[in-house]
């Protein structure tokens, strides 16, 4: 039996040989570069069939679910600039009109078609972006640009919208959707006072809510 003492396989330097298993193949007890000992075949060792104590393959495996990670975050974040290019430029689009044709643009370093791409992802990465936010225009009336955009939740973002109707009540200024948070009266329930039964703001958010639905 070839004596492997000292010899590298890997990531393992054999220390010394230790009993066989019940098989009669010869065991080596070895220790990895990660610090941990492991008893490991002669066998598997010379046809290079384990190459670590276990440390390697979860190595490798962590790599790749950071790699498939990443792109599936690159290919969001490309695929929102599309939809960004999509509607401000492509007057097929549904959205065009609330968009292109009001004169929403993309600045220059996102349409870069060299590197337009890298800049956005990087702006990206580097001002919050998280895979449950999408992008804001702070202005709804400015364009697509640094200065002018943040990644915030969807909920955020529907406040934002310049169609929503802004109420100011005791000095306040916010949307339906925001009153409805801060008086903790259901959405569909002011806006059925306001919209439907044409209640005042001030009997709107100061009755207090009925089993059954409002009446006029």
């Amino acid at each position: 039996m070839k004596d492997i003492v000292g010899q590298r396989f890997g990531k393992l330097i054999v220390i010394k040989r230790v009993e066989n298993d019940k098989f009669n193949r010869s065991k080596w007890l070895c220790k990895c570069d990660c610090g941990n000992y492991k008893i490991i075949a002669g066998t598997f060792l010379r046809t290079h069939k384990t190459n670590s104590c276990g440390c390697l393959f979860k190595e490798v495996h962590s790599k790749s679910k950071f790699k498939n990670k990443k792109q599936k975050e690159f290919n969001r974040i490309y695929s929102i600039l599309n939809g960004m290019k999509n509607r401000c430029y492509n007057i097929k689009s549904k959205d065009y009109n609330n968009y292109g044709n009001r004169g929403i643009k993309i600045c220059n370093e996102w349409l870069d078609k060299e590197n337009g791409v890298d800049n956005f992802y990087n702006w990206a990465i580097n001002n919050g972006y998280k895979n449950n936010l999408t992008i804001d225009r702070i202005d709804v009336n400015g364009n697509y640009e640094p200065n002018n955009c943040r990644w915030i939740t969807c909920k955020k973002q529907c406040n934002n919208q310049r169609t929503n109707r802004i109420i100011e009540y005791k000095g306040k200024r916010k949307t339906l959707s925001e009153w409805s948070e801060e008086l903790n009266i259901k959405y569909s329930t002011l806006n059925n006072r306001i919209n439907t039964n044409h209640w005042t703001i001030e009997r709107a958010f100061t009755q207090k809510v009925r089993k059954f639905n409002d009446f006029k």
